[in-house]
């Protein structure tokens, strides 16, 4: 019989919570399940395994950085956009690190093209739509994009940039304003 209260969404947002918390890698079922005071055996009828947690927690952060990139990028265009995105991509990583680090759990095809996944990566190229960029120039710059983004950000969260005199938010305007000058001279194949 399932626990009173208990629901996959309600676990996957404590999920969510605790990786925040304590760190993505250290989110287990039995860690979840003393949160809620119960054996972790009283959860495997609303999540499967640890792998389907793990995944539910990873499209629930996806879901939640699209949505507040999708409010950062309205009415946007060109660089606007593309410094809209990256300062909420920065920001959602910095704000909840055990998200963030979920959303690099490895996706099975369907769900990365539908839902959060799916959205993420339409935002993504709708912001290269104001560079004009053609198949396949505009895939080789989403994954430009999200490496550097990914890049940066797993960089300055790990402290990699404290001992820089430049300020960290210095590089970061220069980066995206590197870039801007990429998309607009992408070379030709």
């Amino acid at each position: 019989m399932a626990r009173a209260g208990l629901t996959a969404e309600r676990l996957t947002r404590a999920a969510a919570d605790l990786a925040d918390e304590i760190g993505f890698q250290n989110v287990t079922v039995s860690a979840l399940a003393r949160g809620f005071g119960v054996k972790p055996a009283a959860l495997y009828s609303h999540v499967r395994d640890a792998r389907e947690l793990r995944v539910r927690v990873a499209l629930l952060a996806l879901a939640e950085l699209a949505d507040g990139a999708a409010s950062a990028l309205a009415g946007r265009a060109g660089k606007d956009a593309l410094v809209a995105f990256a300062n909420a991509y920065r920001d959602y990583a910095k704000e909840h690190p055990g998200r963030y680090a979920a959303m690099q759990v490895e996706l099975d095809s369907e769900r990365m093209d539908t839902g959060a996944a799916g959205r993420h990566a339409e935002m993504t190229r709708a912001i290269l739509r104001g560079y004009e960029l053609p198949e396949p120039d505009r895939t080789d710059a989403v994954r430009m994009l999200h490496s550097t983004f990914h890049g940066y950000v797993s960089l300055e969260t790990a402290g990699g940039f404290r001992r820089h005199p430049r300020e960290v938010d210095a590089s970061w305007s220069r980066t995206l304003d590197a870039l801007d000058a990429v998309l607009r001279n992408w070379p030709p194949a």
